[in-house]
C-alpha cells in the first residue's frame, strides 16, 4: 500500500492515490473466546498483489466527507470502512477539512481477502500523507484498531504475525518470494456465520504447537517453513457447508500448488506456487467457471511506504 500517483488538480490541491492490497492468511489458529465476546487469534498474514484504489484530495471548497465507488453494490454512506476511518482521522487529527475520497474495487467483498479493512488502513496512511500529520505506524493502528481487527494488519504490511483481536502486529519477513492463485467462487461467507460454526463442530481447542510459538520470536521465517506449518481452523466447518470450496482446494493443489488453503472464514481458496509460470498455468483452469474468479498474483515484499 503506497502513494503510486499525485498530481495537481482543481486549486493546485494534490490527489494521492494509495493501493490498498488483498491479504491472505497463511496460519490461522482461532484461540480461546475472550471477555468482550471476540477470539484471541494467531495468524500470519501476507499482502498479495491484488488491490482496491483509494484516491483523496482535502476539498477547501467544503467541509464534508464526499466518497465515490466504481462499484454500485457498495454502499458509500457513513457506514464505509473508508468514510469512517477517514472520519477517525479527522477527528483524532483535528483538522476541519473536507475530503473527495474515490474507491476502485478490485478485491471481492466477503471474501476472506480483508479488501475492506485495507481500504480503511489506506486511507488512514493517505491522510497521514496529504494531512501531514507525520502519525507513526503505531499510531495509525491504533486508529485502525477501533475500524476492525484486520486494520492494523495492513499498517505494518507486507507480512507479520498477528494475535489478540488483530491489535498484537510484529512484522516478519518472508524469505524466497512466492506466487499465489486466489479463487473467489462468487459468493460470499458470513464471518460471524463461520466462527458459530466452528464454535459447534469442535471438540476441543488445541493449542498453540511449540512450532509456532518459536516462530514469535523469528524476525525472518522462511517460506517453506510456512508451507510446512499451513492451516486454518475454519477450513472443516466451511468445507462442510460449502464443498465447492474443498473441491477449489483439492483441483489448487492438483495443479501444483505446494499448499492451498481458505483465507480468513473464506470464500476464497488460494494457492502457493514457487514461480509465475505455475501460478498462471494454475489460475487458467479456472477462467471457463463465469461464476469463479481467479487471480494470479505475487505474493507482496517491499515496505508499506515503498514501491
Amino acid at each position: 500500500m503506497t502513494k503510486r500517483a499525485a498530481e495537481s488538480v482543481g486549486r493546485d490541491l494534490p490527489v494521492i492515490t494509495i493501493f490498498a492490497p488483498a491479504k491472505v492468511n497463511l496460519i490461522l489458529r482461532v484461540l480461546d473466546r475472550r471477555p468482550d465476546g471476540y477470539h484471541n487469534l494467531w495468524s500470519i498474514m501476507q499482502t498479495v498483489g491484488l488491490e482496491d484504489e483509494v484516491s483523496i484530495r482535502v476539498a477547501l471548497h467544503r467541509s464534508e466527507i464526499q466518497l465515490g465507488c466504481d462499484d454500485s453494490s457498495l454502499r458509500t454512506d457513513p457506514s464505509n470502512l473508508v468514510y469512517r476511518a477517514a472520519a477517525a482521522v479527522l477527528e483524532q487529527s483535528g483538522k476541519s477539512v473536507g475530503l473527495e475520497i474515490h474507491l476502485t474495487k478490485r478485491i471481492p467483498m466477503g471474501a476472506g481477502l480483508g479488501g475492506g479493512s485495507s481500504d480503511a488502513a489506506a486511507t488512514i496512511i493517505g491522510l497521514n500523507q496529504v494531512l501531514q500529520l507525520g502519525w507513526s505506524s503505531a499510531r495509525m493502528a491504533e486508529v485502525g484498531q477501533a475500524l476492525g481487527s484486520d486494520v492494523p494488519f495492513f499498517l505494518y504490511a507486507p507480512a507479520a504475525i498477528v494475535a489478540g483481536r488483530g491489535e498484537k502486529v510484529r512484522p516478519i519477513q518472508l524469505t524466497g518470494g512466492r506466487w499465489l492463485v486466489l479463487v473467489n467462487p462468487g459468493f460470499p461467507v458470513e464471518t460471524k456465520w463461520a466462527y458459530q460454526q466452528l464454535s459447534m463442530t469442535r471438540k476441543e481447542l488445541e493449542p498453540l504447537s511449540e512450532r509456532l510459538r518459536r516462530l514469535e520470536a523469528s524476525s525472518q521465517i522462511a517460506w517453506s517453513e510456512v508451507v510446512e506449518l499451513a492451516g486454518n481452523d475454519f477450513e472443516s466447518p466451511v468445507f462442510s457447508a460449502y464443498p465447492a470450496l474443498r473441491e477449489i482446494k483439492e483441483e489448487l493443489l492438483a495443479e501444483g500448488a505446494d499448499i492451498a488453503l481458505l483465507s480468513g472464514s473464506g470464500a476464497t481458496v488460494f494457492g502457493v506456487f514457487r514461480d509465475e509460470a505455475g501460478a498462471q498455468k494454475a489460475a487458467s483452469c479456472f477462467q471457463d467457471r463465469t461464476e469463479f474468479k481467479a487471480f494470479a498474483v505475487r505474493a507482496c515484499t517491499g515496505p508499506v511506504a515503498q514501491r
